[in-house]
């Protein structure tokens, strides 16, 4: 039975009202649409959606990838502390644009709109994967507000399933914004900027991690991540973001 059956005449009437007045939008360019968090033809077009054949590490598309065991030549030579990493879409002008309206314009819907295609890879989770975000420093998340990839990961725990565990890292030092250098310079910035938090010692051992990230550029921040939790006892470790950085050498580094 549809839901508005269990409705009252006056709350009907200001459902409708509220659609008519603010009805749902483009997440890319604010275009009405037909329901919340669809994007319009021009912008799904515009959306390389991510899933042929890839790194069975990082993810990275490669064309001759035939078996899920395929690596790349980057993690062949200095193999993820990660078991795999994934993204939803490849980073480019619409990806970014949602990245932008959660991480800098106070738009917090935006981590459903991801959450709802990270999802499709994958698959439903039991309650023993731990969906923890990438954290951020407390100067951080007190200017910003909130943590973008605490909000990805709380939206797509309650559609996929899993257990949240919104505090199990934390960010024991303030790193500078990445954007703009290097790989190795992204790497030694990172390097022990992250930690386990002390509730979380005993739990985490044994369980599998389901790593949550708005943007996977050169690796440096799952890797950080990544290697905390596998010193302290995880069995497994997948890394999830909404986009990735795909280069033309089909590389990451």
């Amino acid at each position: 039975m549809a839901r508005a059956a269990f409705l009252s005449p006056a709350k009907i009437a200001v459902a409708r009202a509220v659609a008519f007045a603010l009805p749902p939008r483009c997440p890319g360019c604010g275009i009405v649409v037909a329901g919340d968090h669809s994007f319009c033809l021009e912008c799904w077009q515009s959306l390389d959606f991510l899933g042929g054949p890839a790194c069975g590490a990082c993810g990275v598309p490669m064309e001759l990838a035939h078996h899920p065991e395929s690596r790349c030549g980057a993690c062949l030579a200095d193999p993820p502390p990660f078991d795999s990493a994934r993204a939803a879409v490849a980073y480019g002008p619409i990806a970014r644009a949602l990245a932008l309206k959660l991480k800098h314009g106070g738009r917090p819907g935006m981590a459903v709109t991801m959450a709802r295609a990270m999802c499709r890879a994958v698959p439903m989770l039991d309650a023993r994967t731990l969906v923890v975000p990438v954290p951020l420093h407390r100067r951080r998340l007190w200017s910003r507000g909130y943590n973008q990839s605490a909000l990805i990961a709380r939206a797509l725990a309650r559609i996929a399933g899993g257990t949240l565990a919104i505090d199990l890292l934390c960010r024991r030092k303030p790193t500078p914004m990445l954007r703009g250098l290097n790989p190795m310079q992204r790497a030694r910035t990172v390097a022990g900027a992250f930690a386990i938090a002390p509730a979380w010692k005993t739990p985490l051992k044994g369980r599998t991690i389901l790593l949550i990230d708005d943007v996977y550029t050169t690796g440096a921040t799952a890797r950080a991540c990544a290697r905390v939790l596998r010193k302290g006892g995880a069995s497994r470790i997948d890394v999830l973001c909404w986009a990735r950085v795909v280069r033309e050498e089909g590389a990451m580094r």
